[in-house]
């Protein structure tokens, strides 16, 4: 059964505290998972939310911390010791605990390894931290297991256990040769059923092999295990030896990161923010493409205002402007989504670019041609006017085309351009195609008028 958080339990967690009643947290919490702790933790102030970790032993703890939101985390990690800091990254998988680590000063990093006491995660950690965060080495762990290929099955199975405290998840084996090369993988069931003096080159999986190198970007890493339904994938460095592995939990949270970032800068947000971000963050984050969406409302204007005269000859012009930089906005940001979406799942190719904005393009004339239909119908209810009716649903028809084309064409460009194709969704398309609009509309109704 799901856990949910209620008002009720809050409200009980609360009391306890005001009355230091650890017993009574340790009871409420008993079997809640330590996500939905931290969801708790998000709810009170920080010193509630220090009370109810301390209560907390130390894996739980650990894993509580880890589960919090970065910026919650980042403030909760204040109000603990160096020492606490230490003891909580000793209980953490090496991933994690480089991701801990990491989001500490470097005099904090150095005064927090120095004392941690297992110096096989002190080396673990730092060796992590060698890493670039954005790739298959930053996101790695350290706990992996590897059987020598020419090792019997037996003597893997025996250092298996051997190991089984470390590794809280096993899929599969991964296996080395005697330079600690990756040549293969033993899935945990063949291990199972095969015979105990068989070797293990004899039953593991040699032929493509999917792994990542240390500086394989963390996206296409995500790309790699989504398309090929992997739990884990084997990290190598540049020689091809066997260094860490990424398990599914990891890749998870770098998708999830991902959409958040392209939906947030589709919304016109320039980087990461989340509700619990500072106030001068929020503006900061937001303030850049409203700037610009000012700008192209003034350059808007600026293009009705060069047509000025061609509105007071016929005032019903101004009544279908908002209508034109409506649709030109709405169609402009369907293509790109559209296109944005193909980009992130590798289904549009180069050589099928054409194809694409062809495919538009009849998407465009088609809703256009309706749309256009429909608005001189109404245009001609309410003025009786056949010209303004005509302009009217040929400049559609014109911006409809145009918005479908440009829609299309703009992420494709970033793309190519190593810029991120998910900004062409949002306030940018929709500013181009508003002032473009308006000025096919003005054109078309001094050649028709």
């Amino acid at each position: 059964m799901q856990f949910k958080l209620t008002k009720e339990l809050l409200d009980e967690i609360r009391d306890a505290i005001s009355t230091s009643s650890v017993s009574q947290i340790e009871r409420l919490l008993k079997d809640v998972h330590p996500a939905d702790i931290a969801d708790i933790l998000d709810q009170v102030s920080l010193e509630e939310a220090k009370f109810i970790y301390d209560t907390l032993d130390e894996e739980r703890a650990s894993e509580t911390l880890m589960e919090l939101e970065d910026e919650v985390r980042n403030r909760f990690i204040k109000s603990l010791s160096n020492k606490e800091i230490a003891e909580q990254v000793e209980q953490l998988d090496s991933d994690d605990a480089a991701d801990l680590i990491g989001e500490l000063s470097v005099e904090d990093q150095e005064e927090v390894i120095q004392q941690i006491t297992d110096k096989e995660v002190v080396e673990e950690v730092i060796d992590l931290l060698n890493y670039d965060e954005d790739t298959a080495g930053g996101l790695m762990q350290k706990e992996y297991f590897q059987a020598k290929a020419d090792a019997k099955v037996s003597e893997t199975v025996v250092e298996l256990r051997k190991q089984a405290e470390e590794i809280k998840s096993v899929y599969s084996i991964y296996v080395v040769d005697d330079d600690d090369k990756l040549v293969g993988v033993l899935p945990l069931k063949q291990l199972v059923f095969t015979s105990p003096n068989s070797l293990v080159s004899e039953k593991m999986i040699d032929s493509n092999i999917k792994y990542a190198k240390v500086s394989t970007p963390n996206v296409e890493v995500a790309d790699m295990m989504e398309k090929y339904d992997l739990v884990a994938l084997p990290v190598v460095d540049l020689s091809g030896k066997l260094v860490g592995r990424i398990t599914i939990d990891d890749v998870v949270d770098i998708i999830k990161e991902e959409a958040d970032r392209d939906y947030q800068l589709a919304s016109g947000i320039s980087e990461n923010v989340e509700p619990t971000s500072s106030i001068f963050k929020q503006t900061r984050s937001r303030l850049p493409w409203l700037v610009i969406g000012m700008l192209g409302g003034i350059l808007g204007a600026q293009v009705i205002s060069q047509y000025e005269g061609e509105i007071a000859l016929n005032p019903a012009l101004a009544y279908f402007i908002p209508l034109i930089t409506a649709m030109g906005g709405n169609v402009g940001v369907q293509s790109s989504a559209i296109v944005v979406q193909g980009l992130a799942k590798n289904t549009i190719k180069i050589e099928g670019f054409l194809p694409k904005i062809a495919k538009e393009t009849a998407v465009g004339l088609i809703n256009g041609l309706i749309c256009s239909i429909l608005v001189f119908g109404i245009s001609y209810l309410i003025s009786e006017d056949q010209k303004l009716g005509l302009t009217v649903s040929l400049a559609l028809l014109t911006v409809v085309l145009m918005s479908g084309i440009m829609g299309t064409l703009t992420p494709l460009m970033l793309n190519k351009f190593k810029i991120d194709p998910a900004l062409a969704t949002g306030p940018f398309i929709t500013t181009v195609n508003d002032v473009v609009g308006l000025f096919i509309y003005f054109v078309i109704g001094i050649l028709i008028y």
